[in-house]
């Protein structure tokens, strides 16, 4: 009879590459991707050529870390844009905004985007 010798167990494929190829699909998926929707809201910067010159009555807005203040008066943020109306002949005049005491950014931005979504278009940030 012939022998072929002892059976020698079956190699285990390495799932090494594989791993590697997935990694190197991942890296790629998150570096390919966007992780936030951008926004842009329309700013004027104060001081430059070719603007109207300021008039009507003052529209200051204080945006500090937990309150609002409009010409100095504290305002709720959901009565900011009211309260502004009254003070405007229309929503074109300019809004003057003033991040005070430390406010973050994100507090400002938020302002920002509740005002423009009420239709004020001439918003101008001053330091």
């Amino acid at each position: 009879m012939i022998s072929f010798g002892t059976p020698q167990p079956r190699k285990r494929p390495s799932l090494t590459p594989m791993i590697d190829v997935v990694f190197l699909l991942l890296v790629f998926f998150m570096l390919a991707s966007r992780f936030g929707v951008e926004a842009h809201l329309p700013l004027q910067v104060a001081g430059t050529e070719g603007e109207a010159p300021y008039s009507g009555p003052p529209r200051l807005v204080d945006i500090r870390p937990d309150t609002l203040h409009l010409n100095g008066q504290a305002v709720a943020q959901g009565a900011l844009a009211e309260t502004l109306t009254d003070l405007m002949d229309h929503p074109g005049d300019t809004v003057i905004l003033r991040a005070r005491d430390g406010a973050v950014l994100q507090r400002v931005v938020d302002v920002m985007q509740s005002l423009h979504d009420a239709g004020f278009t001439a918003l101008v940030l001053v330091e």
